[in-house]
């Protein structure tokens, strides 16, 4: 099974891709896809990586697992296609950015914008079967994740890293806080948000505030 992957991203993660765990993701990947539904589609499981080009990177956004249901995973952590309807993370998400920055709630739950704009949007596991949360975990995801975070904190400055959840927290061990600015909260599924561990964290505002104070570009949420 080959993935495609843009080709900027080559050079860094070269290791990576001719380890022999990687290879053997890639295997166990070619049965899950023969035997099983699973998502997002083969040609999407890069899609963060096409979307977002190495050179690009300015902030980097960690979910877990992809959406397990039809017609939502499309390669993008907490992004659906357009005219999917919003999962409650994403509605969560949509309604902090209403009340950090002051605009509409958007129509579609598609992030590519955000993608195209500089945002990695990292899944800690990039593939998972059907109906089935977690199904593709401690299979070499996770290796691979960790090194992508560590290539791109070694190597660039200025980064936004939103770790939102426990899981996502763990990568703070893999970033180097003197060269990146790192924004913890709490994961915004309703189980997280509800208790009051999600709304209010203005995380929007502050990447923005960052990127403008480095002479980066602002995002447009």
């Amino acid at each position: 099974m080959t993935l495609p992957i843009h080709s900027n991203w080559e050079k860094p993660l070269r290791t990576e891709f001719e380890s022999s765990y990687f290879k053997q993701l890639l295997f166990f990947l070619k049965s899950e896809y023969e035997t099983y539904r699973c998502y997002p589609t083969q040609s999407e499981v890069f899609n963060a990586f096409e979307q977002c080009p190495y050179e690009n990177v300015k902030v980097v956004l960690l979910g877990q697992d992809p959406y397990h249901g039809p017609r939502q995973a499309h390669g993008l952590a907490f992004s659906v296609p357009d005219g999917v309807k919003h999962p409650p993370s994403l509605v969560n998400i949509f309604k902090e950015i209403v009340q950090d920055l002051g605009t509409p709630y958007p129509v579609s739950g598609n992030l590519e914008h955000w993608a195209r704009q500089g945002i990695l949007l990292l899944n800690a596991s990039l593939t998972v079967r059907e109906g089935e949360a977690g199904s593709h975990q401690k299979k070499g995801w996770e290796t691979f994740i960790d090194s992508v975070i560590q290539t791109l904190s070694e190597n660039k400055e200025n980064l936004v890293f939103l770790l939102w959840g426990g899981f996502a927290r763990q990568k703070v061990k893999l970033i180097n806080t003197d060269k990146h600015l790192i924004l913890i909260t709490g994961h915004p599924s309703p189980l997280s948000a509800n208790r009051g561990y999600w709304f209010g964290n203005k995380h929007f505002s502050q990447t923005n505030d960052y990127l403008i104070s480095t002479g980066q570009q602002a995002i447009q949420w």
